[in-house]
């Protein structure tokens, strides 16, 4: 049998077959088993890294047993000559000579009675002392007092009422008016009626000028408040 009848013989040509596959598939787990990992093993290792400083060489020790630097005198000082200074005798001074004259006797001087002048004007009169003022006085307490009515305390209305009133020398009230009023509401308005009212209905203690009585103003403040 040749070699051609040899190679198309098929029994031959399959076990080569499964000899070459064999070889791969051997080849293949130890890539996978063995030569894997350790490629793997080597990727993942961490890299460290040093840095390496440059070692300085020691510096040399100090000369030892040297003798010390000779010490030098410090150089004279320059001598400087003083600057020649010519002073001048100053000149004799002048003699002064003092003369006494005795001045001639002054003639005698005359004198007059003066003549007599206009005679000052007399001083004016002083003024006036001011007169002595007292201020009428008028007080709630002796008199009729105002109270609320049933339309201010529902409202509950409060504040301070002003009167400027007038007095007559009997202590009766001619003339009375609301300077300030207790505030803008209606019920306000009828708190100050009210101590209007009270003010003309009342008699005090008149005013006086030097102590005797006299027609003066005066103002009186009623406060409105709600007592509990």
């Amino acid at each position: 049998m040749d070699y051609a009848q040899q190679q198309r013989d098929p029994r031959k040509h399959l076990l080569n077959l499964s000899v070459v596959v064999l070889l791969h598939l051997l080849l293949g787990w130890a890539l996978v088993a063995g030569l894997g990992r350790k490629v793997i093993e080597v990727v993942r290792a961490p890299i460290e890294t040093k840095i390496i400083e440059e070692v300085k060489p020691p510096p040399p020790p100090p000369p030892e047993n040297l003798p010390p630097p000779p010490k030098t005198a410090p150089p004279p000082p320059s001598f400087v000559p003083p600057p020649e200074i010519q002073v001048a005798n100053p000149p004799p001074a002048p003699t002064i000579t003092t003369t006494t004259v005795v001045p001639p006797p002054a003639p005698p001087v005359r004198i007059e009675p003066a003549a007599p002048g206009p005679a000052a004007p007399p001083a004016p009169p002083a003024p006036p002392a001011a007169p002595v003022r007292t201020a009428p006085k008028l007080d709630f307490n002796a008199c009729a007092k105002p109270e609320y009515n049933a339309a201010t305390r529902r409202a509950e209305a409060q504040g301070t009422v002003v009167v400027k009133y007038t007095m007559d020398v009997s202590g009766v009230i001619t003339e009375a008016e609301v300077e300030r009023s207790a505030g803008m509401s209606r019920e306000h308005k009828m708190l100050d009626r009210m101590t209007l009212e009270a003010v003309k209905g009342c008699k005090g203690t008149p005013g006086t000028v030097d102590g005797k009585p006299e027609k003066l103003s005066g103002r009186i403040e009623y406060v409105w408040k709600i007592v509990d």
